[in-house]
């Protein structure tokens, strides 16, 4: 895997007259459908120009002069370049997903239930099933999310647990040890000053904790330092892939398919493609936008989910170039939505 060093987006050769934008958008969409070259005599149907196949050819081959298509063989039709799918994201293409899957997402999120990993992992396979790619969720980790609730709860005398919610749906459980006997008076004591001391704080925030010597201000003092002790391990990021048996459907060549599968399975490089797409504004990157060269021959799509303005993570799609912008771009998009009203406990659903 060569890494060139991140690409910028083709400079805009500035928008395409009505009659181009008509022509490559056919082209666009009759190549996702059939994997084929499109020639200038079903354009010419399909885009309802009212022109001769000779003009649609004339307008072809200007479009490919201008880098926009491309053709394969003398003889074939055209095929969009990265250029011309750059366009048709940018200018053509309308994100639209059928009432049947937004019925398929409003059923997913009215019923699913768990903690914030269980929940990532199955939204990973609905964005999958939804698409037919291969899906992408990151969870940035919830280091910067507030605490909504602190409790201890005791095991035995010296061994409590300390079970903390967070702003962006994660929980985490840990262990406390203590030295001494805790009873239970001092156990639901300790747990109601821990909960008013750490309630709206984030992981970040280094609380001013008691200094007193009975019990009850020993054990939230232990508490404290256990969450702390664990912040560097709940912050990291998590990725979860859906479909990745997808990726030998998708594309065509088995070392293609052997060098995305090697992309999927390194998590920092999957986090660092997300954290790029998401500064762009249309979040898709396509082709050699990415900067690797063995993702060339991929596009990937990415949605932000986002909990009290603050980013916690993102929803993603790997297709190949030739993929379904308009349906994946929604998909992705009406998912990244309703994960966000998941985890900020808003109700409405589509």
């Amino acid at each position: 895997m060569a890494h060139r060093g991140t690409q910028q987006r083709p400079e805009s050769a500035g928008d395409l007259d009505a009659r181009k934008a008509a022509i490559l958008k056919a082209v666009v969409t009759e190549h996702v459908d059939t994997a084929q070259p499109v020639g200038s005599s079903s354009v010419a149907a399909a885009a309802h120009l009212e022109v001769s196949s000779a003009t649609v050819r004339s307008e072809m081959v200007a479009l490919e002069r201008e880098g926009f298509l491309a053709q394969p063989h003398t003889s074939a039709g055209r095929v969009p370049t990265d250029k011309g799918y750059r366009y048709f994201v940018d200018h053509l293409a309308e994100a639209t997903m059928g009432l049947a899957e937004q019925r398929q997402v409003a059923e997913f999120f009215a019923h699913v239930r768990g903690e914030v990993e269980e929940v990532l992992a199955k939204t990973s396979t609905l964005l999958s099933e939804l698409t037919n790619y291969t899906s992408v969720v990151v969870s940035t980790g919830h280091a910067q999310a507030s605490i909504i609730s602190a409790q201890l709860v005791s095991l035995d005398a010296g061994h409590q647990l300390l079970v903390t919610v967070f702003s962006d749906g994660a929980v985490s459980k840990h262990s406390v040890f203590t030295v001494y006997p805790a009873s239970a008076i001092e156990v639901a004591e300790a747990s109601r000053q821990l909960h008013a001391l750490l309630l709206g704080t984030s992981l970040e925030t280094r609380v001013q904790v008691p200094s007193r010597s009975d019990h009850v201000s020993s054990l939230v003092r232990d508490a404290v330092a256990t969450l702390h002790a664990v912040a560097p391990t709940v912050d990291g990021e998590q990725v979860y892939i859906g479909g990745s048996s997808r990726v030998a459907e998708a594309f065509d060549g088995v070392e293609t398919v052997r060098q995305v599968l090697g992309i999927l399975e390194q998590e920092l490089l999957v986090v660092s493609l997300v954290e790029e797409v998401l500064k762009s504004t249309s979040g898709v990157s396509i082709g050699s936008e990415h900067g690797y060269e063995s993702l060339t021959s991929c596009s990937l799509i990415v949605a932000p989910v986002s909990v009290e303005g603050r980013r916690v993570g993102a929803v993603g799609l790997l297709g190949p170039t030739r993929m379904k912008y308009r349906e994946a771009m929604a998909a992705a998009r009406l998912v990244s939505e309703q994960l966000t009203q998941h985890f900020t406990g808003d109700d409405d659903r589509v």
